[in-house]
């Protein structure tokens, strides 16, 4: 069970961080800014591969990210960048984003004593993408 509710913690996550790259791409200006979060969502496409993978062989469906969160997170997006549409405005809410995935995603790494390892190996990816994400966004603030 353990296994099982890391890797659709991880997958809510994924999808959260695509969402949010593709709710702001469209307003960036910075060009380098723009190509790095291309780099960061092929890069969460890619560790979505291989989750899905590893909840095939568990024989589970993936799940999506909570309602409220989505919705959360949208209106959160839509009312600062009506306030303030600034690529600095943008970094500020990925680096927050990424800061509650990375939160998030430790507690459950760290309560999930029984699972595997490749579910395991699989959430310190992404927070180190999260974590790399992250980091990478202080420039633009």
């Amino acid at each position: 069970m353990d296994t099982i509710q890391l890797l659709q913690e991880c997958n809510a996550g994924i999808k959260m961080g695509i969402d949010a790259i593709d709710a702001v791409m469209s307003r960036v200006n910075n060009a380098e800014f723009k190509s790095k979060l291309v780099g960061y969502k092929d890069d969460y496409n890619y560790l979505q591969d291989e989750l899905d993978a590893a909840l095939r062989d568990t024989k589970s469906e993936p799940n999506n990210p909570g309602v409220a969160a989505k919705i959360f997170a949208t209106v959160k997006t839509e009312v600062k960048l009506t306030l303030n549409e600034t690529d600095a405005t943008i970094a500020d809410l990925l680096t927050d984003g990424c800061h509650m995935g990375i939160k998030s995603l430790n507690k459950y790494l760290n309560s999930a004593k029984e699972a595997d390892n490749r579910s395991k190996e699989i959430t310190k990816k992404l927070i180190r993408l999260m974590d790399r994400q992250e980091f990478d966004m202080r420039k633009y603030l």
